[in-house]
């Protein structure tokens, strides 16, 4: 059986250089307001639907285990702040979402086809450059 394993195109590349809304109203600089820490960047493609919401969860409850390991965990959707607010409330997230409504950092991290944002997870250096 051959398998072709391609590189991820993602690997070793910077976060591109946009602003983005958090759930809360402040705005994130990326990469500059990450820098020095890592980070679990996930997309999902919207709040509160059973896929989402499970994966949410997920992180939600094992947060210990992240910031053990001084990673902090940060979802991305095209919702809009106040879906991301009550998303949040509703669930008890304990970690921040960013609204990506024109799709800007999904599109620059390859978590946007066209249709929809898709399922993926990065995780970020300290210096903003992706590893995984």
């Amino acid at each position: 059986m051959n398998v072709d394993l391609q590189p991820d195109p993602m690997i070793g590349r910077m976060l591109p250089d946009v602003d983005l809304e958090f759930a809360d109203g402040r705005t994130a600089h990326l990469p500059d307001d990450w820098k020095g820490r890592w980070t679990l960047l996930y997309f999902y493609p919207a709040d509160d639907t059973p896929g989402c919401t499970a994966q949410a969860h997920a992180y939600r409850d094992n947060i210990d285990e992240f910031k053990r390991v001084n990673v902090q965990v940060v979802g991305v959707s095209p919702d809009d702040a106040d879906s991301h607010r009550r998303f949040t409330k509703k669930h008890q997230l304990n970690f921040p979402l960013l609204s990506d409504p024109l799709h800007v950092l999904a599109r620059a991290m390859g978590a946007y086809a066209g249709e929809s944002v898709s399922r993926d997870t990065f995780l970020i250096d300290p210096e903003g450059r992706v590893r995984q």
